[in-house]
């Protein structure tokens, strides 16, 4: 049997490999990538839209020697199987190369060890015109005339990756110059959420501080754990010996959040969209607001969000794509995130049903009752045996039937269509915030007034301490039963 070798012809491969589907902050997040894997403490992006724009993204890491910077910028320069370093965020020996000139035609990459500096440069126009895999090597010259070198120069070590002759950025736009800081705009979000972790210095990885053009990107945390998010209890699945941590969130209510914080968890496609798995590979994030259609996307489990943690070492399990933006789960995994999805959907369907307070027993006296019809639908009513409705009811007989048939009125022409789009919309309804403590205070001592005894006034305050609302503020029962006490000593 005879062979014949057959290597890729250079310009065609490189201009057909420009369309693997990079967006831009895909492709600068892949940039970052590399700066992490560096032990860089620091990013930065600098971007000019004028004239022979250009986008650089300089890191503090390591740099790369001579050898070092030919292997980074030859194409497959890494198996894909190979075990890599836990800090290594790469996968195929791709990124640089097929990020960069997924946006540009021109990519420059000069890295600083101590007083050595070296250069590379991919240059497609030149790669067509030599028609084989012609890399420039840049000298002292060439590399100080690249767009912001002299920020790598002032440090120790570092690399410098830059984009020039942006054609597909430009492409179509007629007011470039306008419509790049907008863009840049969705890679400062892009940037916030991937790398939260990081942004935020969590434990057991090196802090990234990253900058566009000196404005540093603040975390974006899509649990919101400074808030009241609720994680539920961690489950670790083993697969060849690699741990897969799975932690579940239930987000607070809506009526508990600022308008940013639900920008910040919705975005522009709302809380429904983003709601699902989140999955990260080193603590990097790769996939977001999906359930792998193991369920639907719907409104009551609009507030649950599962963290999964991976290693780079199950790559191949979990079918990473080459712009690391799409992974799906092996079936070992789908199989234990099931029960995971089952649980998480009801606590997020009890968070929504309660106003983002945790479900009280059945012995509390609520407000309203939830009933089922003989039709099998469902529907609301304001409990005739509530406290205050008996008080007002039992006070004059003549105002008993109006105030039934205002309770009525009131039961039939809740408005639930608009409602139901509202809170759809993810709109902020303000008559479901906390209420004040200080009226919640008030009401309660008016309604212990109808007892003159101490013991009948705290049996009282003990019933109406299992009664909505008071059952959700125990500090102000606790304070109200001070004063009673205090006020029977003082008596004495």
């Amino acid at each position: 049997m005879r062979e014949k070798i057959l290597p890729p012809y250079a310009p065609i491969l490189m201009e057909s490999t420009r369309a693997v589907g990079y967006s831009l902050e895909t492709a600068v997040a892949d940039i970052i990538d590399n700066s992490i894997a560096a032990s860089a403490s620091r990013s930065e992006i600098f971007f000019f839209p004028l004239g022979e724009a250009y986008i650089a993204v300089l890191d503090n890491g390591t740099g790369m020697n001579e050898d070092e910077l030919n292997t980074a910028m030859q194409y497959g320069s890494k198996d894909p199987v190979d075990r890599r370093g836990t800090a290594d965020l790469g996968r195929f020996g791709l990124g640089l190369k097929t990020a960069s000139l997924s946006q540009c035609r021109c990519l420059s990459v000069i890295s600083k060890q101590g007083e050595t500096l070296i250069g590379r440069r991919w240059d497609l126009d030149h790669v067509a015109n030599a028609c084989d895999w012609s890399l420039l090597l840049l000298d002292q010259d060439e590399i100080q005339t690249v767009p912001e070198i002299q920020h790598l120069l002032e440090k120790d070590s570092g690399t410098l990756v830059v984009w020039q002759n942006l054609d597909r950025l430009q492409a179509g736009e007629i007011q470039f110059e306008q419509t790049f800081g907008r863009k840049m705009d969705v890679v400062r979000d892009h940037l916030a959420l991937v790398y939260h972790r990081y942004l935020s210095g969590e434990a057991g990885i090196r802090k990234l501080r990253i900058e566009i053009n000196g404005e540093r990107i603040l975390p974006a945390d899509p649990f919101l754990k400074d808030k009241s998010t609720r994680p539920m209890d961690d489950e670790v699945i083993v697969i060849r010996g690699e741990k897969v941590l799975v932690r579940p969130y239930i987000l607070p209510h809506i009526s508990r959040m600022t308008s940013d914080e639900i920008g910040l968890l919705g975005g522009k496609e709302g809380l429904r969209r983003h709601q699902g798995f989140y999955v990260y590979r080193n603590k990097r994030l790769l996939v977001w607001g999906t359930w792998f259609r193991m369920m639907r996307q719907g409104d009551m489990s609009k507030l649950a969000r599962i963290q999964v943690d991976l290693s780079n070492a199950l790559d191949d399990l979990w079918a990473l794509d080459i712009k690391k933006s799409s992974a799906l789960p092996p079936a070992e995994v789908r199989e234990n995130l099931r029960s995971i999805i089952d649980r998480i959907a009801e606590k997020s369907r009890r968070t929504w049903t309660f106003r983002g307070k945790k479900e009280i027993s059945d012995t509390t006296v609520h407000v309203w009752n939830r009933l089922k019809s003989p039709s099998g639908g469902i529907y609301y009513e304001i409990n005739r045996e509530h406290p205050l409705v008996q008080q007002l009811t039992g006070c004059h007989e003549s105002l008993k039937k109006p105030l039934l048939a205002l309770l009525q009125q009131i039961e039939k022409s809740i408005p639930l269509n608009q409602l139901y789009v509202d809170l759809n919309n993810d709109e902020k309804v303000d008559n479901d915030q906390e209420q004040d403590p200080a009226a919640v205070g008030e009401a309660l001592r008016a309604l212990l007034e109808m007892s003159e005894e101490k013991n009948g006034k705290l049996s009282l305050l003990e019933t109406m301490a299992g009664i909505e609302p008071f059952s959700l503020y125990p500090d102000v029962c606790h304070e109200v039963r001070e004063e009673i006490l205090g006020d029977e000593q003082r008596k004495c």
